[in-house]
């Protein structure tokens, strides 16, 4: 048993050669040193934050109890934040659709159109959704408008690289009976690739519909409409009590969104 054991140890030890231990062990302190280069220059002061720990939670404890009459005054901006996500999503499904299929090489045999549309989706994926807010609450001034905007085209980067991956990891074989008996390109997707994909799309489309409730919120700050605006007006005038009840609003309502999507969910995929 005992030379059975040194054996297995050795079989082990063997998996991880020196050379392989001396370069892991090399990454990791240069992610050590990196890591603390990084919060010299940042000016990150973890130290300062634990000092002054007391303040954040005397501030923490001015937000209890939560004013429960500043409640019904919240529940239209809160409305106001889901008919946005839902606008927001609708719009983006929408114009995914065909983005989608256009960005997967399975149904796109033109390479140009396939790189066009890939990179076009990249560019729409890497701006952020509170800096799209930005310009476009610059442009069409304070209110949902700029907010809906900012999370269609923030959306439709994600969904359609999502569903796009969808669509190239079908099976080709079925687009290719499909196309022997003679259909047409909008037959092939219609009964070829709606079928294998529908599911994955219907559940990528309940998580971003999740993400624009809570990416709502957010864009409130920079005037884009919806509960995050009330919420910023009321830290302004220091009234966190009010912040207090506006969140509990806000975390039943985004508890009841995501049960509902996860039963959905379940009953699709």
């Amino acid at each position: 048993m005992t030379e059975k054991n040194n054996k297995q140890n050795s079989n082990v030890y063997s998996l991880y050669p020196r050379k392989l231990k001396m370069q892991i062990s090399a990454i990791f302190i240069l992610i050590i040193l990196f890591y603390f280069y990084s919060l010299s220059k940042t000016g990150s002061d973890f130290l300062l934050l634990l000092l002054d720990f007391p303040t954040i939670f005397n501030k923490l404890v001015s937000m209890f109890p939560p004013n429960w009459d500043y409640i019904p005054l919240a529940i239209d901006p809160l409305i106001e934040t889901i008919q946005v996500a839902v606008v927001a999503t609708t719009f983006s499904i929408l114009i995914c659709i065909p983005a989608s299929l256009l960005a997967a090489n399975t149904v796109t045999t033109n390479k140009f159109v396939y790189q066009a549309t890939r990179t076009i989706l990249n560019i729409l994926r890497t701006i952020p959704d509170i800096l799209l807010a930005t310009i476009f609450v610059s442009l069409f001034g304070i209110g949902i408008i700029p907010g809906i905007l900012a999370l269609t085209i923030f959306s439709l980067g994600l969904l359609a690289k999502l569903l796009s991956e969808s669509i190239e990891t079908i099976d080709s074989k079925q687009l290719d009976a499909i196309s022997s008996t003679g259909a047409n390109k909008i037959q092939v997707i219609w009964y070829g690739v709606v079928p294998q994909v529908l599911p994955q799309f219907i559940s990528y489309g309940l998580y971003v519909f999740e993400l624009n409730v809570r990416a709502s919120l957010v864009l409130g700050f920079v005037g884009a409409g919806g509960i995050g605006t009330i919420i910023d007006t009321q830290l302004n005038f220091l009234k966190y009590q009010n912040v207090m009840a506006i969140l509990i609003v806000l975390l039943v309502a985004v508890i009841i969104i995501e049960t509902i999507s996860n039963m959905l969910r379940r009953r699709v995929v």
